[in-house]
């Protein structure tokens, strides 16, 4: 009997907790086929499919990993909207796909990534590759699941970020604006600003008013509050911009210079109050280091419940969370959607009856 053999990507964006769920596939793999599966690991995502770029793995490889941050195989970002565009080097890239998993001798193909991943993996899973999603990002934005691996553990990062910006806020009496990753969802912000105390939180979903967002200071100011902490998901827009369309906000942006939102917030901030504002950008930090103890529970609960699809050869699935139990989702169900923060969502309520505002 021939063995199976699967294959393993990871792609996008990297996240703490992508080497566990690696670990978490591997290891109830062996747990479930024995000696008669062999796993490959492909290197820098799609664009190692697509390049033949690939590694034999062995159990040893996926020993001592569940700690460790970033991905053991590397990642990169191959956009979805350029996977059927043949650009100058002339490589048609799906067919290279679909030839590599063929000369691999595939029985499927493990993708571990976000949203764009997710556009790619079902398109595989269309043009006929028995293909296996795992939701991952920091953005928590992946429809038809509760959580994503990696977002619990950007939370804390982002919390630990605004802990600290409260000490020399305070001690300075500034106004601090700190500028959280989530460019179309506010999840990440939304989380972390509750817990790291934020007085003004901005997210995507809903488009900011700079007057109330400058009244809101002034009114902490007013009151004796020598500082506040304003988190901005870097996505965030105001009242006008949510008029305009996509390109027309990148541009309108463009002409004037603006390089973030958050710079031009506390900018704003800044000339409607006089207050003393300051920007901080953790930026990547945010995707760095060991995954945190949920993570790593929940990356071993995916890779379980992916190798059980493999078991059931239940392919063209991403798993999922939803109400606290681990299942699967089809892959064409996931793919060009995003799951936005609602406006009415209970962590929104939550926020604005402690007096957070959200500045409209």
């Amino acid at each position: 009997m021939a063995k199976m053999r699967i294959g393993i990507l990871t792609s996008g964006g990297d996240c703490p907790g992508l080497n566990a769920t690696i670990r978490g596939v591997a290891k109830a793999t062996y747990e479930t086929f024995g000696d008669n599966v062999e796993i490959v690991g492909i290197y820098d995502g799609y664009h190692g499919l697509i390049h033949g770029d690939y590694k034999e793995m062995t159990r040893s490889d996926f020993s001592g990993i569940l700690t460790t941050g970033g991905t053991i195989l590397g990642t990169k970002r191959t956009p979805y909207k350029m996977m059927q565009i043949i650009e100058d080097d002339n490589v048609d890239k799906v067919k290279e796909m679909k030839q590599t998993y063929k000369d691999l001798r595939l029985d499927c193909l493990f993708t571990l990534g976000g949203n764009g991943t997710h556009k790619t993996a079902n398109m595989l899973s269309e043009e006929g590759l028995n293909v296996i999603g795992l939701p991952k990002t920091i953005d928590n934005d992946i429809y038809g699941t509760d959580v994503t691996f990696g977002f619990h553990s950007a939370v804390d990062i982002g919390t630990e970020v605004i802990d600290r910006i409260h000490t020399t806020a305070n001690s300075h009496s500034r106004i601090m604006v700190i500028e959280i990753m989530g460019n179309k969802a506010g999840w990440l912000t939304l989380y972390s600003g509750i817990a790291g105390g934020a007085d003004i939180i901005l997210i995507p979903e809903i488009p900011y008013d700079i007057d109330k967002v400058s009244k809101a200071c002034k009114k902490r100011a007013d009151a004796g509050k020598a500082f506040s902490i304003i988190a901005v998901a870097e996505g965030a827009y105001d009242i006008e911009e949510a008029k305009m369309k996509k390109k027309e906000r990148a541009q309108a942006r463009a002409e004037a210079g603006i390089v973030t939102a958050t710079t031009r917030i506390a900018k704003e901030i800044g000339f409607k109050t006089g207050l003393e504002t300051r920007t901080v950008v953790p930026g990547h930090i945010l995707r760095g280091g060991s995954p945190s103890a949920y993570d790593r529970v929940l990356a071993t609960q995916f890779g379980a419940h992916a190798a059980k699809l493999l078991k059931t050869e239940k392919f063209g699935y991403s798993v999922a969370m939803v109400d606290g139990v681990i299942t699967e989702n089809p892959l064409a169900d996931v793919a060009m959607k995003t799951k936005f923060v609602p406006e009415n969502h209970q962590l929104v309520k939550t926020a604005r009856s402690i007096g957070i505002s959200f500045g409209d």
